[in-house]
C-alpha cells in the first residue's frame, strides 16, 4: 500500500529524540522540522507512535496544502477538501488553527472560517451537517498557516499524547510526561535499566519521572491507558488493525513487568507523597514504585547491588529570594551523592544552572529542555571522585564588597527618612530605592503586610556596560538588601526590568503564584510578587487611588484597564454607587474580583467586563442610550498590538480620540482621570480646548517618586470649556 505522510509536533528541544524514536518504530523519510518530525509509512506506523511514542504531542495525518492569503482562499480550500471520506453528518468536529506571519493573524477567526467551509459542504451534499464538540469530538482537525500558506491535518491523536491517562491526583508545576521521557534519555536510563540499575528520584512530586521510567523500563507502551484516540470517529479507521496493536502492547507489557525491578520515590511534602501514589496506582504500577515520606537529609541509596540512576526536578523558582533559600538544598543533595551514591548517575532538571554549581560535581553533559515554556538546563553528573569540585567558602558568609557596603547605607538612610514619612501618612507599600547610585541600578520596592516584603527590579544594564561587571554589581546589590532591612532572603523577590519578546512579555513566571495582603488607606489588596513583571499594585498610582476614593461618593466609577481592579476598591470604599472595571485579561479580572470581595464588595452594582478597552470605549460612546459615569479613570498602556485587539493602541498617537469617546460617557458635572506612563508624552491641549483640562500630575506625585517627577502625568478633565 502507498505510505502516508504525518508529521509529529514535540516540544522544543526534543527533535532529534523524535526522529530516533520515529525511526525505531518503523517511520520512513524521517526528517527533523522545526518543532516536530515529519514521516512517512503506513497506517499501522501512525497508530503505532500513537500508542508508542513517549516524545511527540500529536500525530498528524497532513489532508492538503494551499495557498490562503485571504478568508475566502482559505474558506474555498478547505470546502474543496472531500471531508465525507473523514466523517458523516452525525459526527462531531473540532478545529484548532494555528497563523504565523500570515494575513490571517487571528487564530479563532481562521477556526470559524474553516468550520463553516466543512459544515457548509456538508449541508449543501446531504442537507445536515457535523456539530461542534470540544471535548472528544469524532474527529479533530488542525490547521496550520504559515506564510498565507495552509495545510490541513487531521489530528490522529485526538488530544496532546502528553496525557498518558494515569495523572488521578495532579501537584503544583508537575513534570510534563514527554519532557520527563526526554529527561531520562538524555541521562541514559534505558541502558541502565537493561544492566538492573534501579531509578530514584528524592523529590517526586506526583511520580511523573518514575512513572515514565518504570513504563519505559519495562516496555509498557504510554498510550496504553488512553481510553480516546482521534482516529477513533475517523471514517479512515481500521478497528481491527488498531486491536491487533492493542493485544500485542498489553502482552509486551505483561512480559516487562516481570523483569521490572524496584523503582524509588520520596518527598518531604506528605501531599506530593499521597499524590504519587495515587498516580502510580492509576498506571498499575504499585508492587514496582515504592513511595515514601523523606526529605533530602535522610537521603541514601535504596538497597541495590548494582548503581542506578538518581533522577530529579527540584524546584528553581523564578525570585530571587526562593533562590537564595534552594541554595542549602542544592549543596545537601550534591553531599549526599557523593557520600552514599558513588558510581551512581545522577540527572538534575534545574531552571537556573548556579544553583547545580552549589551541588559539587561537575556536569558531565548538559542539555536543554523545556518545562512548559520555562528553558531548563539538565545536568547530567557521574558521582565518581575525578568529577567532583572542591568546595569554597560560601559567598554568604563573606563581608559585602565596599560597593555594597555603601548601597546598603543608603538603603539604611532612605529607610531612616521614608520611614517617618510613611509612618506619618501611614503608608505600607512604597518605593524606597531607585537606582539613587548609577552603579547599582535597581528599583526596590517595600510592602507591609504580616511580614516585611522587598519586591526588587533590575533595570537591564545597557550595551556599553560588561555583561560580568553587570552581574557582579547585581550579585552586590542582591546580598546587601536583605542585609540592609534585616529580612531574610525568601522574603525578597527579584526580576529583571526590560522588554520582553513575543508571548514571554505576558507570561506568568510562577504558574501559581503566593497572594499576599497588604493596606493602602483603608483598604485591602492582594499582592503577587511571582506572577507577573508587576506585582498588582502599581505604587506611584496611589494619589491617585487616594483622590477616586474622594470623588467617588454616590457616583458611578468606571475603570478602563482596570488592571486588578486596585482603584475600583477605593472607588468603593468612597462610597461609590456602583463600578464597572473593564480589562482583556480574565486573570485581572478575577483578580479584581477578589479586591474587592476582601473588602465587602460584592453586590451586583459592582461589574467585570472582559473586552478589548479600545473597541468597547468607542461602541459604548457610539450608543444612543449609553450607560453615563460620574468619575472615569481612563489609565491605558502606552502601546498594545495584543493578539485579542483589533489593529493597535498608541498612547500618543491615539489619546484624543479617547479622551473623547470616555468624555462622552460622563454624566454631567462628571469627571475623567487621564493618566499615562509614558515619559514623552505630550497632551494635544489644542485639539482638546473645548473641554476643561487640568494637569494635577504635580499633586499626584508620592513622596517616595519624587526623585524621579517624569514617572506618571495625571489629567483631570471634564465636559465643556472653562
Amino acid at each position: 500500500m502507498h505510505p502516508y505522510s504525518f508529521f509529529a509536533p514535540t516540544p522544543k528541544g526534543l527533535e532529534s529524540l523524535l526522529l530516533a524514536e520515529l525511526s525505531g518504530l518503523g517511520a520512513m523519510e524521517v526528517k527533523e522540522t522545526r518543532a516536530g518530525v515529519s514521516f512517512s509509512g503506513p497506517l499501522n506506523l501512525a497508530y503505532r507512535a500513537c500508542l508508542w511514542s513517549r516524545l511527540a504531542s500529536r500525530v498528524l495525518l497532513p489532508l492538503n496544502n494551499f495557498t490562503a492569503a485571504t478568508p475566502e482562499a482559505l474558506y474555498a480550500g478547505v470546502h474543496a477538501l472531500a471531508w465525507e471520506d473523514h466523517l458523516g453528518p452525525d459526527d462531531t468536529l473540532t478545529v484548532d488553527f494555528t497563523t504565523v506571519q500570515s494575513q490571517i493573524n487571528h487564530s479563532h477567526f481562521g477556526a470559524l472560517k474553516v468550520k463553516d467551509a466543512i459544515v457548509d459542504r456538508f449541508r449543501e451534499r446531504e442537507g445536515r451537517r457535523p456539530s461542534v464538540a470540544r471535548e472528544r469530538p469524532s474527529v479533530r482537525i488542525n490547521v496550520y498557516l504559515y506564510h498565507d500558506q495552509a495545510t490541513v491535518y487531521l489530528d490522529l491523536s485526538g488530544e496532546s499524547l502528553h496525557r498518558r491517562g494515569y495523572r488521578a491526583m495532579p501537584v503544583a508545576a508537575p513534570l510534563k510526561e514527554n519532557t520527563a521521557c526526554a529527561l531520562l534519555l538524555r541521562a541514559g536510563w534505558p541502558e541502565i535499566a537493561r544492566a538492573g540499575g534501579t531509578l530514584l528520584d528524592p523529590m517526586c512530586g506526583g511520580g511523573t519521572l518514575l512513572i515514565e521510567g518504570a513504563l519505559m523500563a519495562a516496555d509498557i507502551a504510554p498510550g496504553l491507558l488512553r481510553d480516546y484516540f482521534g482516529f477513533q470517529g475517523w471514517r479512515g479507521h481500521d478497528a481491527a488493525l488498531w486491536s491487533e496493536l492493542i493485544a500485542e502492547a498489553q502482552q509486551r507489557r505483561a512480559d516487562g513487568l516481570r523483569q521490572l525491578t524496584t523503582l524509588y520515590g520520596y518527598d518531604a511534602d506528605p501531599r506530593a507523597v499521597q499524590a504519587a501514589r495515587h498516580n502510580v496506582a492509576a498506571a498499575g504500577l504499585t508492587p514496582h514504585i515504592l513511595i515514601e515520606q523523606h526529605d533530602v537529609h535522610a537521603l541514601v541509596a535504596p538497597p541495590t547491588d548494582k548503581p542506578g540512576l538518581l533522577a530529579v526536578n527540584p524546584p528553581y523558582g523564578e525570585r530571587l529570594g526562593e533562590t537564595e533559600a534552594l541554595k542549602p538544598l542544592y549543596a545537601e543533595l550534591g553531599a549526599k551523592l557523593k557520600e552514599h551514591f558513588s558510581g551512581w548517575r545522577a540527572a538534575v532538571l534545574t531552571g537556573d544552572p548556579e544553583l547545580g554549581k552549589g551541588m559539587g560535581i561537575r556536569a558531565r553533559k548538559r542539555y536543554v529542555l523545556f518545562n512548559g515554556a520555562l528553558e531548563c538546563k539538565l545536568l547530567c553528573f557521574d558521582v565518581t571522585p575525578e568529577w567532583f569540585i572542591t568546595p569554597r567558602a560560601a559567598e554568604d558568609d563573606l563581608p559585602l564588597s565596599p560597593g555594597a557596603e555603601m548601597l546598603a547605607n543608603r538603603l539604611r538612610k532612605n529607610l531612616k527618612s521614608l520611614g517617618r514619612w510613611a509612618d506619618k501618612e501611614q503608608v505600607r507599600c512604597y518605593r524606597l530605592y531607585d537606582a539613587d547610585l548609577p552603579e547599582y541600578a535597581v528599583a526596590v520596592d517595600v510592602y507591609h503586610g504580616e511580614k516585611l516584603w522587598v519586591h526588587v527590579q533590575e533595570y537591564a544594564a545597557p550595551a556599553s556596560i560588561d555583561p560580568k561587571k553587570a552581574e557582579n554589581r547585581l550579585r552586590d546589590a542582591l546580598r546587601a538588601i536583605p542585609a540592609a532591612l534585616e529580612i531574610p532572603p525568601e522574603q525578597m523577590f527579584f526580576k529583571i526590568r526590560q522588554r520582553q519578546k513575543g508571548s514571554a512579555q505576558y507570561q506568568a513566571s510562577d504558574e501559581t503564584g503566593e497572594f499576599h495582603e497588604v493596606r493602602e488607606g483603608p483598604c485591602r489588596l492582594l499582592v503577587n510578587f511571582t506572577a507577573y513583571l508587576d506585582t498588582g499594585l502599581f505604587l506611584d498610582h496611589r494619589p491617585v487611588r487616594t483622590l477616586i476614593r474622594e470623588l467617588a461618593r454616590g457616583q458611578e466609577f468606571l475603570n478602563l484597564f482596570a488592571y486588578t481592579g486596585s482603584a475600583s476598591v477605593h472607588a468603593a470604599a468612597g462610597g461609590a454607587a456602583g463600578t464597572t472595571s473593564v480589562d482583556m485579561s480574565h486573570t485581572y479580572l478575577d483578580w479584581a474580583r477578589r479586591n474587592m470581595a476582601l473588602n465587602g464588595f460584592t453586590g451586583k452594582q459592582h461589574r467585570y467586563l472582559q473586552a478589548d478597552c479600545v473597541q468597547w470605549l468607542a461602541a459604548q460612546s457610539a450608543l444612543t442610550n449609553r450607560q453615563r459615569y460620574g468619575l472615569i479613570l481612563l489609565d491605558p498602556p502606552t502601546f498594545s498590538n495584543s493578539k485579542r485587539m483589533e489593529g493597535s493602541f498608541d498612547v500618543q498617537r491615539d489619546h484624543v480620540t479617547f479622551i473623547r469617546q470616555a468624555v462622552a460617557l460622563l454624566a454631567p458635572g462628571g469627571t475623567l482621570l487621564f493618566s499615562t506612563n509614558y515619559r514623552r508624552f505630550k497632551l494635544d491641549a489644542t485639539a482638546l480646548a473645548d473641554l476643561q483640562v487640568a494637569d494635577i500630575s504635580r499633586a499626584m506625585l508620592p513622596e517616595d517618586f519624587a526623585r524621579n517627577p517624569r514617572i506618571h502625568q495625571v489629567w483631570r478633565i471634564q465636559a465643556g470649556k472653562a
